[in-house]
């Protein structure tokens, strides 16, 4: 309800405005998300071809509701919104003593020990996509039977640290990194046994190759409230429902961005620059930009939603939005259509 519905309400029921708009003052204070606005947000969704959307707030559900054909028991694919589970999995090997965020690749990828850029590259840089690597969409093939070994033998384009380039490779590279300092343990036994067990998520598709090695950029389905169980791991701080997956100071590394791109930590989108008042992006439609033409700098997905607020982000405007702040988690699963970001999120806080 605005300013000025509150105005009417207050004269029609013998309340002051003053009294009216006070109480408005401290709802928003307060940071409540209000179903109404909830409602709202989901027509949105829905015209756009919208098939799930859900609210959680303080840990309860303020909104859920299914249109398009979605239902809360159908599993819809996140798409890049699986990477930010490995970034968790990688946390968690972090804390697990396997590797250090900082630690060269060539470390343990030896191969690139007599490569000048690529023995500079840090764990850090593969899980930001600052690396300089190649991004190469076409690891996505089914056709491609080793994506590790393809991957590690991908060309370099820029100076480690020194630009973002989004793609498959750099998750790739990681997943054969882990692969190699598990010592036998696959990788995917490792996701599931550190995080996606502890969450209570099974049967996810890991799109594997014919070496087994998981495709770590993409492939999961999931219900929305599935998927908000990442944010409510977030939310807790690396605890899920009492069960601490990483600890709390580990997972703030996540959400730190680079100075190549400051809305990208450690596999989440951050709204961090929106402090600055910058100008708000499509994120999607950026990527679809040629690496050397896209400008990250004094970007946000929505510069009137909380700074605090991060999210793993899927192709076809798949979200996992997660606001600390208002101890928020939502959800908007659907297929591609135009889509705002911004837009969405002000109808929900009621802007």
């Amino acid at each position: 309800m605005n300013s000025f519905s509150w105005s009417r309400f207050a004269q029609r029921s013998g309340y002051s405005i003053v009294v009216g708009l006070a109480f408005l003052r401290s709802t928003i204070a307060l940071g409540e998300i209000m179903p109404s606005d909830c409602e709202r947000a989901a027509q949105y969704s829905e015209s756009k071809r919208g098939v799930s959307m859900l609210v959680l707030q303080n840990g309860r559900t303020i909104f859920e509701r299914y249109g398009n054909g979605g239902s809360a028991r159908g599993r819809w694919p996140i798409f890049s919104g699986t990477k930010s589970f490995w970034g968790i999995a990688a946390l968690a090997a972090v804390h697990d003593g396997l590797f250090n965020l900082d630690d060269s690749v060539s470390d343990t990828i030896t191969e690139w020990k007599g490569d000048r850029r690529k023995s500079q590259i840090t764990i850090r840089e593969l899980l930001n996509q600052t690396d300089g690597i190649e991004g190469a969409s076409r690891l996505q093939r089914a056709s491609i039977r080793d994506r590790n070994a393809a991957a590690i033998q991908l060309p370099i384009l820029a100076e480690p640290g020194s630009a973002f380039i989004y793609g498959p490779s750099h998750l790739q590279i990681f997943s054969e990194l882990l692969r190699r300092k598990l010592n036998g343990r696959t990788t995917t036994r490792y996701i599931e046994a550190r995080v996606l067990n502890r969450l209570g998520l099974g049967r996810l598709n890991y799109k594997k190759d014919a070496h087994g090695n998981p495709l770590p950029a993409t492939g999961f389905e999931l219900t929305a409230r599935e998927w908000a169980r990442l944010g409510e791991l977030v939310l807790g701080r690396g605890n899920y429902h009492g069960r601490q997956i990483v600890p709390a100071n580990l997972l703030r590394e996540a959400f730190v961005g680079s100075q190549a791109n400051p809305s990208y930590g450690l596999t989440f989108w951050l709204n961090q620059q929106s402090r600055k008042l910058s100008g708000e992006a499509d994120m999607e439609r950026m990527l679809d930009l040629p690496w050397e033409s896209a400008r990250w700098t004094d970007v946000c997905i929505c510069k009137d939603a909380p700074a605090d607020m991060v999210v793993a982000l899927g192709s076809g405007y798949q979200r996992l939005f997660v606001i600390p702040s208002l101890k928020a988690v939502i959800v908007r699963q659907g297929s591609n259509a135009k889509f705002s970001d911004a837009h969405f999120l002000r109808l929900i806080l009621g802007l």
